[in-house]
């Protein structure tokens, strides 16, 4: 099986929306994962901030470190080399998170409920080796914002869906990362492959736009197929390799599988960069509220499937452990960061991270 690549361009002339809305239905339903082309104009935004993105982590650790994610209660923020974990196993790789910015409702009222912790202010550098960072990652965020409503609108009709019947249960609070990687040079044989971020499924989002800021040679990422075949994702220049979040397999009733994928570092010595951008799901949302679609996707109508090992995969709100999509994608990340977790939620640390 191949990754399709969807062409955004075809939704805007009649006499190809026909054919890209069948190419989408498909992709959504039977691979998960797809390219996205012809997706933006402002190319010179993505440029921008690709080209800070070598300097930006070449920055000496202690200026990287003073905005650590450990002092943000809301998890954005900078967090070093084998800091978080996926699948019980140790990622290696460094980050910035970073979001729209949003009040910190949290730092002036700690009785806020658990769904809504996660939505607050960035932390930013102060350093003049990386100038207008601020303003080239919040110029991607809004054009990237753009691409988002734009994709999700057109998979509304790809599935035969009202206008905005999904855009209502996104917001208020977009994510991305800047990511580095770098495979593990204290394996003694030099021949092992390193674990850039553990097998997953996207609680961040409703839609995962990812650039991969790298040469094409360089390979990582990996998606599971619906035969459970781990395929390789490989940098197309002007791309976007979109994949589907949890909240999205919800409220299609789990007839378009939220997409399990990974990075596993082939050995070599290189840096690899990517910035995944994480579409809102709004925190307050509950199971049911995702469940007034689901009429719309009767699985004896509609006929997916999944691996076994995609099934396996961590999904606490899919499996109905919480009742509000903010405190599941909570959970998710204390147990990632168990130091932030400790620092700001001890009421609950121990039910999050003993949890099955």
């Amino acid at each position: 099986m191949s990754i399709p690549t969807i062409d955004l361009s075809k939704a805007q002339n009649s006499l190809t929306r026909a054919e890209v809305l069948e190419e989408l239905r498909h992709a959504l339903l039977e691979v998960g994962f797809l390219y996205l082309a012809n997706y933006s104009p402002v190319y010179s935004t993505i440029d921008d901030l690709v080209r800070i993105l070598p300097p930006l982590f070449g920055l000496p650790q202690d200026v990287k470190e003073s905005v650590a994610l450990v002092n943000s209660p809301h998890f954005l923020g900078y967090s070093k080399f084998g800091s978080e974990t996926t699948a019980k196993a140790q990622d290696h790789r460094e980050q910035f998170e970073l979001a729209n910015e949003l009040e910190d409702k949290y730092g002036r009222d700690n009785t806020l409920p658990l769904y809504s912790r996660l939505q607050g202010p960035n932390q930013w550098i102060k350093s003049s080796d990386i100038p207008a960072l601020r303003e080239k990652v919040e110029a991607y965020v809004a054009a990237l914002q753009d691409v988002a409503s734009r994709f999700l609108a057109l998979v509304e009709e790809a599935l035969g869906l009202p206008k905005d019947s999904l855009a209502c249960f996104t917001g208020p609070q977009d994510r991305l990362k800047l990511v580095h990687y770098r495979p593990d040079s204290t394996d003694a044989t030099g021949d092992a492959h390193t674990q850039g971020v553990g097998p997953h499924k996207d609680s961040s989002g409703w839609m995962t736009f990812l650039l991969q800021a790298s040469n094409p040679s360089i390979k990582g990422l990996q998606a599971l197929s619906k035969s459970g075949e781990w395929l390789d994702v490989p940098p197309v220049p002007n791309t976007l390799v979109v994949n589907m979040g949890q909240a999205f397999e919800v409220v299609t009733n789990g007839v378009c599988k939220a997409t399990t994928h990974r990075v596993l570092l082939p050995p070599g010595d290189y840096d690899r960069y990517s910035v995944p951008f994480f579409q809102g799901v709004r925190p307050d949302l509950t199971k049911r509220d995702l469940q007034a679609l689901w009429q719309h996707f009767d699985q004896n109508r509609w006929h997916t499937s999944e691996s076994a090992e995609g099934q396996r995969i961590d999904s606490p709100f899919l499996q109905g452990q919480y009742d509000t999509w903010g405190e599941a994608q909570l959970r998710t990340k204390i147990r990632s960061h168990r130091d932030v977790g400790k620092k700001f939620y001890a009421d609950v640390f121990d039910r999050y991270v003993d949890a099955s």
